[in-house]
């Protein structure tokens, strides 16, 4: 185990959603249009329109001539609807969490392309065969309101105390990335599968329900009809600009010291994507030094590339959060391997 803070990426943008994507996968006609079609995990883009999507995004276009067009779900959801689209691929790069990046790939949905930049993304941070890399580094954490519960809880325990009774809901594990990433970390903090599932247990006893998407509740916690929800420490930090009563915090077990682990948004190129020169381009153009100098002051998260250095005033900030914190590196393999187990298992301790 180590305590350190490395980088991480970026947040949202001013997209267009997809209504009705018609492209035919893989015909000739459309690869020459002007288009190029992003399936991401929510998080990357701009509440107002002014995230890292929205002017990469804006960039890219001006760039390139290349329109893009957003379509936004959490990480599950948006590697179960590629899988559904396979017949007639509508996607030309995802964009989502571990370990559904590792599921899309095992799923044979992503095609190999090495972005430009690639090489200055650490070996932990993108696929060892080419299939996706990280364009924004991440990491798990949790969130309380500053105003109604000042000082933000320590420990896992803590969050089973009656007063959190239905102020307190976590998005949903096998369907949203940090939703997926409550159970990977109960599972390290408390030891293994089943202690962690016999926690979980009591902490249904407080917790409102299930929720698909993790950015949806932020602004219940920013409001207090919830006192504590789980997040990223990217998307969190971006949406405390306008959610001013947004505190991040990392639970501890029991009496030990708060840990996390690194979560970033990995991107890949789909497997017989409609337009897959203009995903190679784009993909190119997010990992850019142009594109990772403005992750932290824009988007409020860590560049993916080791050789851009953040300095600015987000930057700094971000390094604080992580400070006295252990970051932990899951098994990706295990977990991409027994997800379904670990779900279910989930599933059958909270009656979910």
């Amino acid at each position: 185990m180590r305590t350190y803070a490395k980088p991480i990426a970026a947040v949202t943008g001013s997209l267009v959603l997809a209504a009705g994507l018609t492209a035919c996968g893989g015909s000739s006609e459309a690869s020459d249009e002007k288009i190029v079609t992003v399936y991401s995990a929510d998080g990357l883009k701009g509440e107002a329109g002014d995230g890292w999507y929205d002017k990469v995004f804006a960039d890219f276009e001006k760039k390139t001539g290349i329109k893009v067009k957003y379509v936004e779900g959490g990480s599950g959801e948006m590697v179960q609807r590629a899988l559904r689209e396979k017949s007639n691929t509508q996607a030309d790069v995802i964009v989502t969490l571990p370990p559904f990046i590792q599921q899309a790939g095992s799923k044979d949905l992503l095609q190999k392309y090495t972005p430009q930049g690639a090489d200055q993304v650490g070996g932990g941070d993108k696929a060892g065969d080419g299939s996706w890399t990280s364009v924004v580094n991440n990491y798990f954490g949790f969130i309380h309101n500053k105003k109604e519960l000042p000082a933000a809880p320590k420990s896992w325990e803590e969050l089973l105390d009656a007063k959190f009774k239905n102020k307190l809901q976590y998005s949903t594990p096998g369907v949203a990335g940090d939703g997926t990433a409550v159970l990977i970390k109960a599972m390290h903090d408390f030891g293994g599968q089943e202690p962690a599932m016999e926690y979980l247990k009591k902490l249904q006893a407080n917790n409102v329900g299930p929720s698909s998407s993790t950015s949806k509740l932020a602004p219940k916690v920013d409001k207090g009809e919830l006192l504590v929800a789980n997040g990223d420490v990217q998307m969190n930090f971006a949406q405390s600009k306008s959610m001013p009563n947004l505190g991040i915090w990392f639970p501890a077990k029991g009496d030990g010291k708060p840990t996390t682990f690194a979560l970033p948004y990995a991107a890949g190129l789909v497997n017989k994507a409609p337009h897959t020169e203009n995903g190679k381009k784009l993909l190119d153009f997010m990992l850019s030094e142009e594109a990772q100098r403005e992750v932290s002051a824009i988007g409020g998260g860590f560049p993916a590339r080791k050789d851009v250095k953040a300095t600015d005033a987000n930057a700094i900030e971000l390094a604080k959060l992580l400070e006295g914190v252990e970051v932990f590196e899951p098994d990706w393999a295990d977990i991409d391997k027994n997800l379904k187990t670990y779900v279910d298992a989930w599933k059958s301790a909270t009656g979910s």
